[in-house]
C-alpha cells in the first residue's frame, strides 16, 4: 500500500466506524423514546459539612429522600436537614408569591395589588398596604420591571425579607400613566381585548417608590427618592446587619448609584457611584456580596471593560481590585474572610468555557483551580471552601461529576454519564472554531455540527440557529444533549451552525460597546462574516444558507434576509422585533437611547430600512397574543413586504404568548421541519411527522 492510499484509509476509518453505529429513529427523537445511552448525574443539593455533601435520590415510585455522602469513600447515610420544618401556610385566598420569612414564623404575599404578612402560629394577617388598585401595585411588579429588571424568575414578586425577619422592603408601582397596549383575543363570537401597561421606547415608565415596613408595626417608611423622577431601581439588597442597599439608575442608564437607606426615616447615604459612556446593566442577580457586619462588601463591575471584582469598606470606599483581566460571567462562589480568599467562576482562560478560580483579597494571587480543556458547570462549594463539586464536559466529552480540593487537585470522580451502550449510536461531531470579523478586530466563535458520515467532497445545506442579543452568547465548549433536532438534521445531511457576535460576552463590555446606539448592525455584520466563511468552503451549498431564531434571534433573522440578503438565503423568524421603536423602554433605551435622542440609529437598525433588498425565502411566525414582542412587529413587516410585492410565508398561532407552546408546539415543530425539508433538503416532509 502506498503512502497516499494509507492516508486515504486513515481518513475513511472514522466514517466506517460511524457507519457501523446505530442511528436514532423518528420515535426515539420526536416521541421521547430515547435509548439509555447516557445516565443522569446525581443531584447534589448542598453540604452537611466540609466532608459530606447532600444528594437527593428518588425511589422507583418517584419519592425523594436525601442522603449524606462521605466525600472520600462515597459511603451514604440518611439525612434530614436540621432546620427543616413542615410548616403549613394557611389558606390566604388569591395570594401571589407566598414567601416564608427567614425565621419561618411569617409569610408575605400580595393579593389584589396589596402586600400582606401573616403570622403562621396565630394565622393573624396584617395589611402592609391598603391603596392597591388598578394601576397601583404594591409588592407586585409592573411588567417592565418583571421582564427587564427583577427578571422572569421573580414571577412578578417585588418584596424582600430582611435577614432577621423583622422588616420587609417592597416596591410600589404607579403605572397609571404608562401607555396601554391592546392585545386582541379572537375567541368566541365577538372576541375581546386585553390591555397591557407596556412602555415602548420613549414612553412614560411607571413611577416607583421603595417602602420599608416593620412586621411588628406595619407602618411604611418610604425611601427618600422622588417617585416622579425618570429613573429605575434595581433589586434592593439586605446586608447581614439588616441594612438596606438600593440601586438607583437614571433613565439614560449610564449612571448607577447605590444607597444605604435608613429603616427609621427613609433617609439615604450614597455608598457607590459608577458612570459609563455607554450603559450600565442592572443585574437581576446580586451585584454585591456582603461580608460580615462592618467588614464591607465585594462589588462586581464591568467599568474597565470586563467583569471584575472590587473590595469596598462599609462606607463604600474602594479598597482595591480583587481580579484584573478579561474575566466575564464572573460569579462569586465562596468567601473566606479569615484567610481573605474568594472562589469564583468566570470565563477567562477560554471565553467559551467556565472555569473555577481562587483569588486573594488583594488580587496578587489568582489561581485557576479547574483543570484541562473543559467547562465547569453546577459548581457547589463546601461550607469552609475546602472542596467543591463540579460537572465537567466539552463538546466531545460527555458530563462527568468530580470532587476537587481548593488547591485544584481532583480528589475523585463522583459519577460519569457514560453507559455500556454509549458507543453504540452515531453521534454527530461538533467542532469549535473562530472566524475573523470584517473589521479584523474579533475572532468570532462558532460551532459546526457536521452531518453523520460527512464527506468533504459533497455539498451540504447550512442551517444556523441564532439568538444574538447583548451578553447572551450561545457558543460554549460544553456537551450538548444527544437527540432532538440536532441529531435528526445530522442524520438527514444538514450542517448545523451556532455563532456569536462581538456583543455576546466573549469580548466583554469592550465588545458590547460597539453596538451602542446601533443595536443590530455589528451583530448582523459579524454573522455575515461567519456565513461568508461558510460559503467559501467546498463542502457548503452556498445557495442554501438558512438561519432561524426567536425574539432577538427573530430580529437577527429578519435582518439576515434583508440587510444580509446577499449572504443568507432562507430563514424562519419567530416572534421577532422588527423596529426598536416597537419594543420596551428599559431594554431598548439601554443600547439605543430614546428615539428622539437617536433618530438615525433607530432608522439604521430597523428591518424596514432594508426590506427592499429581500429576495430569499422568509417564514414569519408569531403568537397572536404575544405580550413581550407584540405581533404588531410582524404585522408591520408583513405590510411592508406586501406593498413591495414580495413573496414570504406566514404562520400565526392564536392565543400564544412569547413562544409557541401547549397544543400548538407540535404543529410549530412539524411546520418548521416541513420548511427545512423543502427549502434546505429539497424533499417532502416524511409521513411520520403527519401522524397524530
Amino acid at each position: 500500500m502506498n503512502k497516499t492510499s494509507f492516508i486515504a484509509l486513515l481518513f475513511l476509518l472514522p466514517l466506517i466506524s460511524i457507519a457501523q453505529k446505530k442511528t436514532f429513529t423518528f420515535d426515539q427523537i420526536f416521541k421521547g423514546q430515547y435509548p439509555s445511552i447516557f445516565k443522569p448525574l446525581p443531584e447534589v443539593s448542598g453540604w452537611v459539612d466540609d466532608d459530606h455533601y447532600i444528594e437527593v435520590r428518588k425511589d422507583v415510585a418517584g419519592k425523594e429522600s436525601a442522603v449524606s455522602v462521605d466525600i472520600i469513600s462515597g459511603k451514604t447515610s440518611p439525612y434530614i436537614h436540621p432546620e427543616y420544618t413542615d410548616i403549613e401556610i394557611p389558606d390566604v385566598g388569591k395570594a401571589q408569591n407566598v414567601t416564608m420569612s427567614p425565621n419561618q414564623k411569617y409569610a408575605a404575599y400580595t393579593r389584589e395589588n396589596n402586600l400582606y404578612v401573616i403570622e403562621l402560629s396565630t394565622k393573624k394577617e396584617k395589611a402592609i398596604t391598603i391603596d392597591g388598585k388598578e394601576g397601583i401595585l404594591n409588592g407586585y411588579a409592573s411588567w417592565i420591571y418583571y421582564e427587564e429588571i427583577l427578571g422572569r424568575p421573580s414571577h412578578y414578586k417585588a418584596f424582600w425579607w430582611s435577614p432577621d425577619s423583622k422588616s420587609i422592603a417592597f416596591m410600589r408601582f404607579d403605572e397609571r400613566s404608562v401607555p396601554q397596549f391592546p392585545i386582541y383575543f379572537a375567541d368566541g363570537q365577538h372576541g375581546y381585548l386585553e390591555t397591557e401597561r407596556y412602555p415602548k421606547a420613549g414612553d412614560k415608565n411607571p413611577e416607583v417608590k421603595i417602602g420599608i415596613s416593620s412586621i411588628i408595626d406595619p407602618k411604611t417608611v418610604w425611601a427618600d427618592f422622588d417617585e416622579h423622577k425618570d429613573q429605575y431601581f434595581g433589586t434592593p439588597e439586605w446586608t447581614p446587619a439588616n441594612e438596606l442597599f438600593v440601586q438607583w439608575m437614571n433613565r439614560g442608564q449610564d449612571s448607577l448609584d447605590i444607597y444605604q437607606v435608613s429603616k427609621k426615616d427613609g433617609s439615604k447615604k450614597i455608598v457607590y457611584r459608577e458612570i459609563q459612556p455607554t450603559w450600565i446593566s442592572l443585574y437581576d442577580v446580586a451585584r454585591i456580596k456582603f461580608l460580615s457586619p462592618g467588614n464591607g462588601f465585594i462589588l462586581k463591575s464591568d467599568k474597565d471593560g470586563w467583569e471584575n471584582l472590587y473590595l469596598h469598606d462599609n462606607n463604600g470606599k474602594e479598597l482595591g481590585k480583587i481580579t484584573s483581566g478579561n474575566f466575564w460571567g464572573t460569579e462569586i462562589l465562596h468567601v473566606d474572610e479569615k484567610n481573605k480568599i474568594i472562589l469564583f467562576t468566570a470565563r477567562q482562560t477560554n471565553s467559551s468555557r467556565f472555569d473555577v478560580y481562587k483569588s486573594s483579597f488583594d488580587g496578587k494571587k489568582i489561581m485557576r483551580l479547574s483543570q484541562g480543556d473543559y467547562t465547569y458547570d453546577n459548581v457547589s462549594v463546601s461550607p469552609k471552601g475546602k472542596y467543591f463539586i463540579a460537572v465537567t464536559s466539552n463538546l466531545s466529552t460527555p458530563p462527568v461529576m468530580i470532587l476537587i480540593d481548593n488547591k485544584g487537585k481532583v480528589v475523585r470522580e463522583i459519577a460519569n454519564t457514560k453507559t455500556a451502550t454509549t458507543g453504540e449510536y452515531a453521534i454527530p461531531d461538533t467542532k469549535l472554531m473562530t472566524v475573523k470579523s470584517s473589521d479584523g478586530l474579533f475572532d468570532l466563535p462558532m460551532t459546526i455540527t457536521y452531518p453523520l458520515n460527512f464527506d468533504s467532497t459533497k455539498k451540504y445545506p447550512v442551517w444556523i440557529t441564532i439568538y444574538g442579543g447583548p451578553d447572551a452568547g450561545t457558543v460554549y465548549d460544553r456537551w450538548k444533549p444527544v437527540g432532538g433536532l440536532t441529531q435528526w438534521w445530522a442524520q438527514e445531511g444538514i450542517i448545523q451552525v451556532v455563532m456569536d457576535n462581538r456583543s455576546s460576552g466573549h469580548f466583554g463590555k469592550k465588545g458590547m460597546n460597539y453596538i451602542f446606539k446601533q443595536l443590530g448592525i455589528w451583530e448582523i455584520e459579524d454573522y455575515m462574516s461567519c456565513a461568508k466563511w461558510l460559503k467559501g468552503q467546498q463542502w457548503v451549498d452556498d445557495s442554501k444558507i438558512g438561519i432561524t431564531g426567536g425574539s432577538f434571534g427573530g430580529y437577527v433573522t429578519c435582518m439576515a434576509l434583508t440587510y444580509g440578503a446577499d449572504v443568507f438565503t432562507h430563514g424562519i423568524a419567530n416572534y421577532s422585533v422588527t423596529d426598536w421603536k416597537l419594543y420596551d423602554t428599559h431594554y431598548t433605551e439601554r443600547f439605543m437611547k430614546k428615539p428622539e435622542e437617536n433618530p438615525d440609529g433607530y432608522k439604521k437598525t430597523s428591518v424596514f430600512s432594508y426590506v427592499n433588498k429581500y429576495k430569499g425565502v422568509l417564514r414569519i411566525v408569531h403568537g397572536s397574543t404575544d405580550d413581550n414582542v407584540h405581533m404588531q412587529n410582524s404585522i408591520q413587516l408583513i405590510d411592508e413586504l406586501q406593498d413591495l410585492n414580495k413573496s414570504f410565508e406566514l404562520m400565526i398561532y392564536p392565543d400564544q404568548r412569547h413562544g409557541i407552546g401547549n397544543t400548538k408546539a407540535r404543529h410549530n415543530l412539524t411546520e418548521t421541519c416541513r420548511f427545512v425539508y423543502k427549502q434546505m433538503l429539497g424533499k417532502e416532509l416524511p409521513k411520520e411527522f403527519g401522524k397524530p
